[in-house]
């Protein structure tokens, strides 16, 4: 058997729905990767671009197009983080946990608007996708939390609460009864995440006067 066919094989059945390989595989994966990035830990990255892989799969047969290619561009921003985080802004210096400046907020909100538009525009237009405009939000604020994650901007992890409180019902409207229940586990990491950051940058002051 072609092995991406045996990956989307239904495993169990969750609430008389089908739940396939794919779908369980991300489910560990993306849990194990958020509490990685919470905990700063650099090993967050490869995992990362693995749950992307399976999430592809998953969200192409399910009809969720801009979240089938948001994970090409997750991949490709986790390479970015992958190497700031080992880099930060010079070589040696590893990258700290910082508060969003107003030029990157203006930045990040009109990037964030400007994709969100055009997102809703082409899958409304160009698909057959039955939830283009909750589907392009999603992608738009997962991208820019993303970034803020790239560049361990604190606010991040307030654009991924929001991003998730849309994603639980989304994938239950769409029957992904696991992945929905991940995002409920995504939030809770994003709020230990939250409070994790805010401990670090807190103590960043004390340790430069250490």
């Amino acid at each position: 058997m072609d092995p991406l066919n045996a990956l989307q094989q239904p495993l169990f059945t969750l609430l008389e729905t089908p739940v396939s390989w794919t779908e369980v595989l991300g489910f560990g994966s993306g849990a194990l990767c958020v509490w990685l990035v919470a905990r700063q830990h650099i090993a967050n990255w490869p995992i990362g671009i693995a749950n992307n892989v399976l999430f592809i799969l998953l969200f192409t047969d399910s009809g969720l197009y801009a979240d089938a290619g948001l994970q090409v561009v997750f991949i490709a921003l986790a390479c970015y983080g992958w190497w700031s985080w080992l880099h930060g802004n010079a070589p040696g210096d590893h990258l700290a946990v910082r508060r969003t400046t107003r030029t990157e907020w203006a930045w990040l909100l009109a990037a964030g608007a400007a994709g969100f538009a055009a997102l809703w525009l082409l899958l409304d237009r160009a698909t057959d996708s039955t939830v283009p405009q909750w589907d392009a939000l999603t992608t738009a604020l997962s991208l820019m939390a993303t970034y803020g994650q790239c560049r361990k901007l604190i606010e991040s992890w307030w654009i991924w609460i929001a991003a998730d409180i849309v994603y639980i019902p989304l994938y239950a409207y769409k029957e992904l009864y696991l992945t929905s229940l991940l995002y409920v586990g995504f939030l809770a990491l994003c709020v230990a995440g939250l409070i994790g950051w805010r401990r670090a940058l807190s103590a960043a002051p004390a340790a430069v006067a250490v």
